[in-house]
């Protein structure tokens, strides 16, 4: 267990054995799923209850026109009380906490995100990122307008069904190539959307390009099974293909195949599951954010040799996916909470960690990361967020992306 204490902030570069911080708090690490309380049962209207407005007092004597009138005019209340009541689960469910404040910091009127942290460049991922928001909210007006700049821009860029990834203000699209993460999430996007609100042109777009990823972007016969490429090029290296964990949104997968029945979803699903168990690297033994497929499994030497900014997000799509329930998901977890619960000051959370040397940043992760952690330990976001401008374009994204996953945890 590694100890926080002092008013300064030292971090070594190198992971001891035991570690002391300068960091002061007294919060203890968050639990394990395993020592959490089992939730309590639901409970249903009682019999007797007040839903029966058309059951009569025993102690008066109504004449019979008025016992009928008193019967319809019940059963009117019923049925008024149940579509009240349907209409405001169904709100409650599409609302989206922040959703409002992240649309005023990121999304730009013709439906180009910002992303604050890198020049206010756009790119597919963050495009698919809000999409998949917006149908959260129920906000069709966001959603058609995001979907529109995202066709005018990243997807004319390439015309073959798939989306360019990059797009720079003043230059416009600079990178041609794909992000398969990008592209998964927009077409995600579309079958929520036609879900939503039943318009199948989306359906019609989504089935496109999902043929497309599968096409280009998906490969068979590894001998980890069916896999992902990150990109249409530039991933075939001499070493062997270099994949990133994170590109695996687990729960896409299922709703992809109804709009693109192939066997080729699933089997992305049990090479994702696979490859998150066996690769583990470092101290905790984590999945990097870039690995070489080689036998045996190594760390891209393309890429730092990190757990971070792309692997964390591997337990928010499991837990979405719900992928969490049985033995061998909470197998899979393990490592992801031995290093969260490393730090007994559960305020410091490392945004990444060096899978060579042990070496963590230094800053911290800032609240979107930490909101992961918050949902897998409990399945709940966090109670209090930061305001979209008090944090990065990525970190208030993640939040909100943790809220989604805790309402839809197991249901695409």
């Amino acid at each position: 267990m590694l100890v926080c204490w002092g008013t300064t902030a030292f971090f070594a570069r190198t992971m001891p054995n035991t570690f002391s911080s300068t960091f002061d708090c007294n919060l203890p690490a968050p639990p394990h799923p395993s020592a959490l309380p089992a939730p309590l049962p639901a409970q249903g209207l009682r019999a007797g209850g007040w839903l029966r407005p058309w059951q009569e007092r025993s102690d008066r004597v109504t004449p019979p026109r008025m016992a009928q009138l008193h019967r319809a005019l019940g059963w009117v209340g019923v049925v008024v009380m149940v579509a009240f009541l349907a209409v405001s689960t169904q709100a409650q469910a599409q609302s989206l906490k922040g959703w409002a404040d992240w649309k005023r910091s990121y999304l730009q009127a013709d439906g180009r995100v910002l992303d604050t942290a890198q020049k206010n460049i756009s790119h597919s991922e963050g495009q698919g990122f809000a999409m998949v928001l917006a149908t959260a909210a129920n906000d069709r007006a966001a959603f058609d307008t995001l979907w529109t700049w995202t066709q005018n821009n990243l997807a004319s860029a390439r015309n073959d069904g798939l989306l360019a990834w990059r797009w720079e203000p003043g230059r416009g699209v600079t990178d041609t190539n794909t992000a398969s993460d990008g592209d998964i999430f927009v077409a995600w996007a579309l079958v929520r959307a036609n879900r939503q609100w039943k318009l199948p042109i989306h359906r019609e777009q989504a089935a496109r390009m999902a043929r497309a990823i599968r096409e280009k972007m998906v490969v068979d016969g590894t001998p980890w099974g069916t896999v992902l490429k990150p990109g249409v090029t530039g991933f075939d290296t001499p070493n062997g293909l270099v994949v990133n964990l994170s590109y695996w949104v687990f729960p896409a997968f299922e709703a992809l195949n109804e709009v693109d029945p192939h066997p080729q979803w699933e089997a992305l699903t049990r090479s994702g599951l696979r490859l998150t168990e066996i690769a583990r690297f470092g101290r905790w033994q984590l999945p990097p954010d870039w690995l070489l497929l080689v036998n045996p499994l190594a760390l891209s030497p393309q890429h730092p040799p990190r757990h971070g900014y792309d692997a964390v997000r591997i337990p928010l799509y499991l837990h979405w996916a719900g992928h969490t329930r049985t033995p061998a998901d909470k197998a899979r977890l393990e490592p992801f909470f031995k290093f969260w619960t490393q730090f007994d000051c559960a305020a410091f959370l490392p945004a990444w960690t060096n899978l060579l040397d042990n070496s963590i940043d230094s800053y911290g992760a800032e609240p979107g990361v930490a909101a992961i952690r918050t949902l897998v330990n409990t399945g709940k976001p966090p109670a209090k967020t930061p305001s979209a401008t008090a944090q990065s374009y990525y970190a208030a994204t993640l939040g909100l992306l943790v809220e989604v996953a805790a309402r839809e945890g197991g249901k695409r």
